[in-house]
């Protein structure tokens, strides 16, 4: 009994609450990442001292021929709308809504005094992705940008996560070979949260409720945190965060 409850704790209470350096965790991504979800889980069992989440809903790593720089003259904010429209300013801001963008508003805070350096920072996306060629690019300068910023910072990509669709699944399995091919390159781990994180296309339903996913593609509360979990001891692993 001792030992089932053991795997039970937090991460951060089986490594231990101390580490030679305060973590400030740093993240990007989309819908899957915005907010309190994953990121926050990784922050807890990491024991991080602060989590600097610039992931919002509908993102893609993708940028478009209209993407603007983040704070350029006429910069026209990021949205994260979903729903048809013809409206151009609408247009061009959800264009905005990408990772070389985010990342740069996310180095903008920290420029600013907003936020301090990241001693970590993880990548999640490519659930909106459908321009693999473009995320391929996209992806690539938004790593290496962090990479350059911040050249201490232990940055890492996740892979997506199974959905209760099939061909989004298919989809998403030729990003990953993009991905680890990127990572490989610019010496990042690829964390393999598709077929690490227990949630499995069988036991979801598109556009219902499954297992762990509340409509197919977004993790429920629980789902958030097993995918959390799951990324927080993969990140020890690897980089030996915490003793």
């Amino acid at each position: 009994m001792k030992k089932r409850l053991l795997l039970l704790l937090p991460l951060a209470v089986l490594i231990g609450c101390t580490s030679d350096k305060p973590i400030h965790f740093g993240c990007d991504g989309d819908s899957i990442t915005a907010g309190d979800q994953w990121s926050a889980t990784v922050a807890a069992d990491l024991g991080c001292a602060t989590h600097h989440n610039v992931g919002i809903g509908t993102a893609t790593w993708a940028s478009y021929p209209d993407t603007q720089e983040y704070g350029c003259e006429g910069f026209n904010e990021i949205s994260a709308g979903w729903l048809p429209t013809n409206d151009s300013l609408e247009l061009c801001r959800r264009h905005n809504n990408c990772a070389p963008v985010h990342v740069q508003k996310f180095i903008a805070e920290v420029n600013s005094g907003e936020w301090p350096e990241p001693t970590l920072f993880g990548f999640a996306m490519g659930a909106n992705d459908r321009d693999l060629e473009q995320a391929a690019i996209d992806a690539r300068r938004s790593i290496s940008m962090i990479q350059q910023r911040f050249p201490k910072c232990k940055v890492f990509v996740c892979t997506p996560i199974q959905t209760g669709s099939a061909e989004m699944n298919a989809k998403n399995r030729q990003l990953i070979d993009i991905l680890a091919s990127i990572c490989s390159d610019l010496k990042v781990p690829l964390i393999d949260c598709y077929n690490g994180v227990p949630i499995r296309e069988e036991e979801e339903v598109w556009m219902a409720r499954g297992k762990w996913l509340r409509d197919g593609l977004h993790p429920d509360k629980p789902g958030q945190e097993l995918m959390g979990h799951y990324i927080a001891q993969e990140v020890n692993r690897i980089f030996k965060l915490r003793r």
